[in-house]
């Protein structure tokens, strides 16, 4: 049972924002049965990743979300859309959130196709090849958690924010490994 005041933006500060990491993607899907990777850029959600998201929507419906913020990779777009739909926001495009340049399905869409292919969604600040070289420096990867880290702590709605993310990235930010679909609460 959840606290009576959890929706409350006061006792949602205490709770810190919610880590989802994207349900899973067709490279999940394929590195599972193989253990290779299968060389898909950018994938999409897998049909258990798009049932997974939907059933996100009721698993979340009692968080105090008010913001979204999505990396641009389309997996992580289409576990966000279903939530964002149910609650009636916009989420906000996030590339400091983006996975780790490690494996094939780290390589992005250029931001014109994803304008294209979300056209609700505000891409403008995002460059074409936003996407990290591969592969990514654990340097740099733990630079652009600090970076979010110290934003993230900068937000006065950081208890309402919900954060759709990677493997690596939500690694490097809450220290333990999370699954597809897996999602808790984090203070910045």
């Amino acid at each position: 049972m959840r606290h009576p005041l959890a929706k409350t933006p006061v006792f949602s500060l205490f709770l810190g924002m919610i880590i989802l990491r994207h349900c899973e993607s067709e490279f999940n899907r394929l590195y599972t049965l193989t253990g290779r990777d299968p060389g898909v850029a950018d994938p999409s959600l897998s049909r258990q990743g798009r049932d997974h998201a939907q059933r996100l929507v009721q698993e979340l419906a009692a968080e105090p979300i008010t913001r979204i913020l999505v990396s641009p990779f389309t997996r992580a777009l289409e576990t966000a859309a279903p939530i964002a739909k149910a609650l009636d926001i916009t989420p906000e495009i996030t590339p400091l959130v983006r996975e780790r340049g490690m494996y094939s399905c780290d390589e992005g869409s250029p931001a014109s196709a994803l304008c294209a292919a979300w056209p609700r969604l505000d891409f403008a600040g995002l460059e074409e090849v936003w996407w990290s070289d591969l592969p990514e420096s654990d340097r740099a990867l733990q630079n652009r958690v600090q970076r979010f880290r110290s934003f993230m702590t900068a937000q006065p709605e950081a208890g309402q924010t919900l954060v759709v993310s990677h493997w690596w990235f939500l690694l490097g930010l809450c220290g333990d490994s999370l699954e597809n679909g897996d999602w808790r609460h984090e203070h910045p």
